[in-house]
C-alpha cells in the first residue's frame, strides 16, 4: 500500500501542478487527520475480529454536544472531557452488548450508531451549532510553521503513542491474542470479555477527539457530520493491511491507507474526475485490498 501512494503522489504530481504545492499539501493533512484518528481506534477493533459501526454517530453526538457547551461558554476542557466522555459510554455498551449479551459486533455498534444519530439530532432540533470560540478554530485551522496543521500533528502523536500500545505492551499482544483465536486466549488465563470492552472504549474515546477535532476544523457542529466516516476508517484499515478476520493490522498501515484515501480523493478532484468516480475508485481499492487479503490468506493455509 505504501508503494500505491508513491506512484499516486507521483501521477497526480505529473497531472496537476497544483498537488505538490504547501497549501495543497496541507490540506491533505487536514483531510486525513479525523479519518486517521478513527482508523486508530478501528484497527484494535478491527484486529480483534470485530467491527466498529458507531464511529460516525459519535462524532455526530460528540460535536453537537461538544459544541453546545462552547457556545454556551462552558470551559474548553469542561466540553472536551463531556465529549471523551460520551466516547466512553458508547464504548462501553458496545463493548458489554458485544460480550454479555452475545449480540455480533456488527449488529451491536449499528444499534448504537443508530442511537447516537438520533440524540444528535433531538438535542438541537435537528439544527447546526454556531458560536464556536475564536481559539478552537485558531487550533484547528492553524499548524506548525504552517507546514504541518495542527490537527494533523494530533493525529500523529496519537499514532506513535498507540502504536508503541500495539506492538510493545502486554495489551497490545493480548489484542492480536483475542482476534487469532479467541477460545485459546481465553483458555490461557485471559480475560477476553474484559479485553473486548476495553477495546470499543477506546475506539470511542478516538471517536470523540475525531469529533472534537472536526469541530475545531470547521468552526460548527452539524448532526451528521460524521456520516459515513466510519466506512472511511474500515476502508483505511483494511487497505492498510489488517485483516477482517482478526489477528493482523497494524496502526501505520492504517495511517497509509487513511492517507492513500486522502491522495486519492485530492488528486482527483484536482485533476477534474467526478466525485461519483471518486466513489469507485475508492470501493475499487478496498475490494482489491480484501481479495489481497483473502488470497493470501488461502495461499497460506494451503502451504500449511
Amino acid at each position: 500500500m505504501f508503494a500505491g501512494l508513491v506512484v499516486l503522489v507521483i501521477v497526480f504530481s505529473l497531472l496537476s501542478k497544483s498537488f505538490l504545492t504547501f497549501s495543497n499539501i496541507f490540506q491533505i493533512l487536514q483531510q486525513v487527520a479525523v479519518v486517521g484518528i478513527l482508523s486508530i481506534g478501528q484497527a484494535f477493533v478491527i484486529i480483534t475480529a470485530g467491527i466498529d459501526m458507531s464511529q460516525g454517530s459519535v462524532i455526530d453526538l460528540v460535536g453537537i454536544a461538544t459544541g453546545l457547551l462552547l457556545a454556551h461558554h462552558y470551559p474548553i476542557w469542561i466540553s472536551v472531557v463531556a465529549g471523551l466522555l460520551i466516547g466512553v459510554a458508547t464504548g462501553l455498551v458496545n463493548g458489554l452488548l458485544i460480550t454479555l449479551a452475545k449480540i455480533p459486533p456488527f449488529i451491536a455498534t449499528l444499534g448504537t450508531m443508530s442511537i447516537d444519530a438520533g440524540i444528535a439530532l433531538i438535542i438541537p432540533n435537528g439544527q447546526p451549532v454556531f458560536g464556536i470560540p475564536q481559539s478552537v478554530y485558531n487550533f484547528g485551522n492553524g499548524g506548525v510553521l504552517k507546514i504541518i496543521p495542527n490537527i494533523a500533528l494530533l493525529m500523529i502523536v496519537l499514532a506513535v503513542v498507540f502504536h508503541f500500545v500495539l506492538s510493545k505492551t502486554k495489551f497490545g499482544r493480548y489484542t492480536y491474542a483475542v482476534g487469532s483465536n479467541p477460545l485459546a486466549a481465553r483458555l490461557s488465563g485471559m480475560r477476553v470479555n474484559r479485553h473486548i470492552i476495553f477495546v470499543y472504549i477506546l475506539s470511542g474515546v478516538l471517536s470523540a477527539v475525531g469529533g472534537i477535532v472536526m469541530l475545531a476544523w470547521v468552526n460548527s457542529a452539524m448532526p451528521d457530520m460524521g456520516t459515513n466516516y466510519q466506512l472511511n476508517s474500515i476502508a483505511a484499515v483494511v487497505i492498510g493491511g489488517a485483516s477482517l478476520f482478526g489477528g493482523e493490522g497494524t496502526v501505520w498501515g492504517s495511517m497509509i491507507g487513511a492517507l492513500l484515501m486522502a491522495v486519492l480523493a485530492n488528486g482527483s478532484q484536482l485533476v477534474g474526475i467526478s466525485s461519483y468516480w471518486q466513489s469507485v475508485l475508492l470501493g475499487i481499492v478496498v475490494v482489491l485490498a480484501v481479495f489481497i487479503d483473502g488470497f493470501r490468506r488461502r495461499a497460506a493455509d494451503s502451504n500449511a
